[in-house]
């Protein structure tokens, strides 16, 4: 097996790299008003088209988190952590249709600012520090720590050294502002599909060859034949790996929370449509859902092959670390076999997924460390220019703090996707009850939307470490415990206490908001906004019969 790079990987990446950078370049200059207004450099308003704010949505979600390890866990549990994926793609029509005519009728640039404006200074300080926090620690660290660790595993370079590439990589984009990054977020896009498609088709033609035969359709029934266990959608209580994926909470439970948090409720993500017009976001976001139904394709199947190839006596040592099967090692074990050129391309589409997610994630924390932390409370009279160089300052000073912890962090160890996850949703149910009754409920006071921040991290922490001194298989029966099979103790699915945390948050908030008196709202919400055009309902149809099909042929 040909474990490094060749010449011609390594010139079909120097092309990529190129690309990008010239492009980068020329976007940057095409218009110096980015160079020293707060709004163009943070939102790029006005100026991406819903090709570019689509592309963008996909390159920042799209990252190590799935090619890595959501490709390990492809290999471990199979399809149905392509839920996340699909469910996405319908999450994505709500949002459009519900959460930006709210945030673009009025003015919403940030989430702290929604917050602002919503219920009070207080509640928007103390959920930006709560996502600051979140955006380096857990997001940042994880893109960075998983990038380098399969640049490292497929280049043979150094693991820090590819830490260091791709920080340096994220922040010559990031200084360029939101319209760089959403332009330049096209042709990461571009190379991760035809990458990533490329290594799709790859894996299949390796399985049939494996088993004697040849051609990529042979390949994928044979994985549905020898990997059958991997193609159930649902996973029901029997399964070892219900703890991950808890059966029917990924239709009707708390991935709708983890989803609408994440899609609705981030900087992260919303800030690539903040700046467009209604009829453009929208598009953009639909465009998106449809990209979203291609990545099961792109880092699932790659990991379900993989699991068919080590199972019939391939990757028997490179699946290992210290002795030990390391899921998230699938993928990049996978691309060793591509033939020469080919990796290379793969490789570029790896790299462009980590670095695209890395500037996305770096320009939100800049965008709220400046406009919602140093212009309110640091800086309340500094200018333009002032702005966008501190907006800089702030992505240098988070790249390094993520170099200097990320490998500190445990992250390949639980595996990179899940890892995410699960930390993420230790704010996610909170941050989404607050959002939805402060979008929907005019009554909703600042009193309950404080409960929401601050008990429901609590309530997270309680739930999470409640199997230690409480007996949960009372639970059992009723599907919301399971027996985790590597701690052999009955536990809440971390989805399951998603959902719980929910619940309990709203149900607090709607009484302690009954008993106040009623707040002074000055949000723009009236049903009229919520109307599509035939367009986009004809386009948001097509989704969702394309996801009942999915379900109902793998249920």
């Amino acid at each position: 097996m040909q474990k490094q790079l060749q010449s011609l990987d390594y010139l079909v990446f120097f092309v990529y790299f190129v690309i990008v950078a010239i492009y980068g370049y020329w976007i940057y200059n095409r218009k110096k008003k980015a160079q020293a207004d707060s709004k163009d450099f943070f939102l790029a308003e006005g100026s991406l088209t819903w090709w570019a704010i689509g592309a963008s949505l996909i390159a920042s979600n799209i990252s190590a988190e799935q090619f890595i390890g959501m490709a390990g866990n492809g290999f471990k549990l199979g399809l149905a952590i392509s839920a996340y994926e699909l469910m996405a793609a319908a999450t994505l029509i709500v949002v459009a249709v519900f959460f930006l005519p709210i945030y673009l009728k009025n003015h919403i640039y940030t989430m702290p600012q929604f917050l602002r404006q919503r219920y009070n200074e207080t509640v928007a300080l103390i959920m930006a520090i709560f996502w600051l926090l979140l955006y380096v620690i857990v997001n940042l660290t994880s893109i960075l720590f998983l990038g380098a660790l399969a640049v490292s595993t497929v280049s043979g370079i150094s693991f820090t050294l590819c830490m260091i590439f791709l920080a340096v990589f994220a922040i010559f984009i990031t200084l360029g502002g939101m319209k760089v990054i959403g332009y330049t977020d096209v042709i990461q896009v571009f190379f991760l599909v035809l990458g990533g498609l490329a290594t799709t088709y790859l894996a299949l033609n390796l399985v049939s060859e494996k088993f004697g035969t040849t051609g990529m359709w042979t390949g994928m029934n044979l994985l549905m034949t020898e990997a059958k266990d991997h193609f159930d959608m649902i996973l029901d209580q029997s399964n070892p790996n219900f703890i991950t994926l808890p059966g029917l909470t990924v239709l009707f439970g708390a991935l709708w929370v983890a989803n609408l948090s994440y899609w609705g409720c981030n900087q992260y993500i919303t800030q690539r449509a903040l700046g467009a017009d209604l009829p453009t976001a929208r598009s953009g976001l639909l465009f998106a859902a449809y990209m979203k139904l291609l990545m099961p394709i792109i880092v699932v199947l790659p990991g379900i092959a993989a699991y068919v190839l080590w199972k019939n006596g391939m990757f028997q040592t490179e699946m290992l670390k210290d002795g030990e099967l390391v899921q998230d090692n699938a993928y990049p074990v996978l691309l060793h076999l591509l033939p020469t050129g080919l990796k290379g391309l793969s490789f570029a589409a790896l790299t462009a997924a980590v670095v695209a997610s890395l500037a996305g994630k770096a320009n939100s924390i800049s965008t709220i460390f400046t406009l919602d932390i140093y212009k309110d409370l640091i800086n309340k009279t500094a200018d333009e220019r002032k702005l966008v160089w501190m907006g800089r300052l702030a992505v240098v000073v988070a790249m390094v703090i993520a170099i200097v912890i990320a490998p500190m962090l445990g992250i390949d160890k639980k595996g990179g996707f899940t890892f995410i996850q699960e930390y993420t949703g230790f704010v996610s149910p909170g941050i989404f009850a607050m959002f939805s009754l402060g979008f929907f409920w005019r009554r909703t006071t600042s009193s309950a939307a404080m409960f929401a921040i601050i008990g429901g991290f609590l309530l997270s922490v309680l739930f999470k470490f409640l199997p230690d001194f409480a007996d949960l298989s009372f639970l059992v029966p009723y599907g919301h415990a399971t027996l985790n099979p590597d701690t052999n103790v009955v536990e809440i699915p971390f989805l399951d206490r998603m959902g719980f945390v929910f619940i309990i948050c709203v149900v607090v908030m709607v009484v302690m908001s009954l008993l106040s008196k009623p707040p002074v709202n000055s949000l723009q919400v009236d049903t009229s906004m919520f109307r599509v055009s035939k367009g986009f309902a004809i386009g948001s149809a097509i989704i969702v019969a394309v996801l009942a099909v999915v379900y109902i042929a793998f249920w």
